[in-house]
């Protein structure tokens, strides 16, 4: 492992001439984002993935302009759907996602493994991966995880906002100190199948239990360093370290909330202030969970679209720190555009991502640690989930 002090003192000066075209070194790499959240988006506004509506982040035209190679499409199901069916909506929004890239089959193409995306990159077309965003999608039953798998799902966080049936959240209280049994086998069949684990959004103690049972690298698909801004969501340096040590990576988040401690002080204060206005809401559309997430979401991108975004170069100081930290194996990009409503100034859509390369070179990174952070070492911990996965495949 590779433990340095300052980016800037690193002997990188030879390389950075090198390489100074940022925008060649953009082109050249595989840009793999680990997180977005347009299935959600799409259901409040209504788009398609070829529409380019106001606010939106992730959108084929802005994919492609930034140049952006691969994609984890997040399956998210709020948990208001539970009468309703965690699994059945899972589905639904799964299938929506298919349909979206079959209409498009010029632009964009399902990968289900590192070679499809290598291979879709190569022709000039996105490559759309799929993950679920919260383990209660599962419906407490490993039949639909393999089924999801079938289907073309390749990353799951365990957890969203909040704890499910069987391991704690960051977001919500906890019930199991980490993981109950249950969670466990879940960890182990995702091993098998070679379904990526994702620690975003999931308790410390659950983290923990992540680290200890599974034999495979994970990833948090959305997440920034705790040491910089000290909420639950965010890694303290002993997880990524550990992350790391199993050969895991951190995709570092655009959203404010993650990125400054102003910002999220601020985001903080004004979510408390709605609360009344988030409870009539719940009442209001009690047995309507699509409309209710409809409702929330308008109130919460109300919110970030009030308060100052942070710079770009806030995304650029968590690499860093990551990357001092435990080396430039372990960082990666998890955008979350889509499931926020306000990016940092300068990054405020998928089509700014080459700005984010030219940060990284003005910073002195050389041209394969940047192709290592816009995408190869995401690339690289699929790739070992493949390679440790099981004979099964359905």
């Amino acid at each position: 492992m590779w433990l340095a002090g300052s980016v800037a003192n690193c002997a990188w000066s030879v390389a950075y001439s090198q390489g100074g075209d940022s925008a060649r070194i953009h082109e050249a790499a595989i840009v793999f984002d680990a997180h977005s959240d347009f299935l959600d988006r799409a259901v409040v506004d209504g788009s398609t993935l070829a529409d380019d509506p106001d606010g939106a982040q992730t959108t084929l035209a802005k994919l492609e302009s930034g140049q952006v190679d691969a994609q984890f499409f997040a399956v998210f199901v709020p948990p208001a759907f539970r009468d309703y069916g965690y699994a059945q909506r899972s589905y639904e929004l799964i299938d929506r996602m298919v349909q979206e890239i079959e209409r498009n089959a010029e632009r964009i193409e399902h990968a289900k493994s590192v070679a499809d995306v290598r291979r879709i990159a190569a022709t000039g077309k996105i490559a759309a991966l799929l993950s679920i965003e919260g383990g209660h999608s599962l419906d407490n039953r490993l039949e639909h995880l393999r089924n999801f798998y079938r289907l073309g799902v390749r990353s799951m966080t365990l957890t969203w906002s909040n704890t499910n049936d069987w391991a704690d959240s960051s977001g919500d209280s906890g019930r199991w100190s980490g993981m109950n049994d249950f969670g466990v086998e879940v960890v182990a069949e995702m091993n098998r199948l070679g379904m990526v684990i994702d620690v975003s959004h999931v308790a410390e103690d659950t983290f923990w239990d992540v680290i200890s049972n599974s034999r495979s690298p994970v990833i948090a698909s959305h997440s920034a360093a705790r040491a910089l801004v000290d909420v639950d969501y965010n890694l303290s340096d002993d997880m990524i370290v550990a992350l790391a040590q199993a050969g895991g990576l951190v995709n570092v988040s655009f959203f404010g909330g993650y990125l400054r401690p102003e910002f999220d002080a601020q985001y903080e204060s004004a979510i408390d202030a709605a609360a009344a206005e988030f409870k009539q809401l719940g009442a209001r559309y009690l047995n309507d969970p699509i409309a209710l997430d409809i409702a929330q979401w308008d109130v919460e991108k109300r919110i970030e679209r009030s308060i100052p975004r942070p710079p770009l170069s806030a995304v650029v100081e968590h690499i860093d720190h990551i990357v001092n930290l435990v080396g430039i194996d372990h960082a990666g990009l998890g955008s979350d555009f889509d499931g926020m409503g306000s990016a940092p100034t300068g990054l405020e859509h998928a089509g700014m991502m080459a700005a984010l390369t030219q940060a990284l070179v003005g910073r002195g990174y050389d041209e394969v640690s940047i192709r290592k952070i816009l995408g190869e070492n995401l690339l690289r911990v699929i790739a070992e989930n493949e390679r440790r996965a099981g004979d099964w495949r359905p």
